[in-house]
């Protein structure tokens, strides 16, 4: 039963209170089926890029089993590598219901600044597998941090709208009721006296 005071006026507010609450589910509904898209649509385009990055793994380990036979491992690893010195990582950000995304791509360096002392096929793939592993990681990464995102705040969403459908609006409803219940009652209470005082 509501400590609310039984009247008309309480009924209008605690109405248009259930209307807000009701919109705010629909949108966080909508919210919900929009952010499910997204995660499919990035699910998809993750599931592309661990393809590719285990491709270019086992490409990267090749090409580093070679160059280390070529070069020998401490002859690799005074391989210069200027690539890696000045690339650079640029990220591109969009949002989608407020969750923050970003994709991200890998500009490798100039390979030209260092030209290396014994040059050889080898090492050179080994170089350049590696500059599309490290391309193909940080696309992958972005991703996977945009599902992360993306599905944190689904999870809020989905207890936010589930609060609202199964609690809040239920107990609202149910107020609405025994209020307009208790002012019907003071009514037919006041009719009743009405009457008995006309027959006096």
């Amino acid at each position: 039963m509501s400590d609310t005071s039984p009247t008309r006026s309480a009924v209008i507010e605690m109405k248009d209170e259930r209307r807000a609450m009701h919109e705010g589910y629909v949108f966080l509904d909508e919210k919900c089926l929009l952010l499910a898209g997204e995660i499919l649509r990035e699910l998809k385009r993750h599931g592309q890029l661990q393809r590719e990055f285990i491709a270019l793994h086992g490409m990267a380990t090749a090409a580093l089993q070679s160059a280390v036979a070529r070069h020998g491992l401490q002859g690799l690893q005074v391989y210069p590598s200027a690539e890696l010195a000045q690339a650079q990582v640029r990220i591109a950000a969009r949002s989608l219901m407020g969750v923050r995304l970003q994709d991200a791509e890998w500009v490798a360096g100039d390979t030209t600044a260092a030209e290396p002392v014994q040059p050889s096929p080898e090492a050179k793939a080994c170089t350049q597998v590696y500059g599309s592993l490290l391309a193909s990681a940080t696309a992958l990464a972005a991703v996977a941090g945009n599902l992360e995102r993306l599905s944190l705040e689904y999870r809020r969403s989905v207890r936010r709208a589930r609060a609202l459908q199964d609690v809040m609006l239920p107990e609202l409803d149910g107020t609405i009721y025994d209020i307009e219940n208790r002012l019907e009652e003071l009514e037919q209470e006041d009719a009743v006296c009405m009457r008995q005082g006309a027959g006096l």
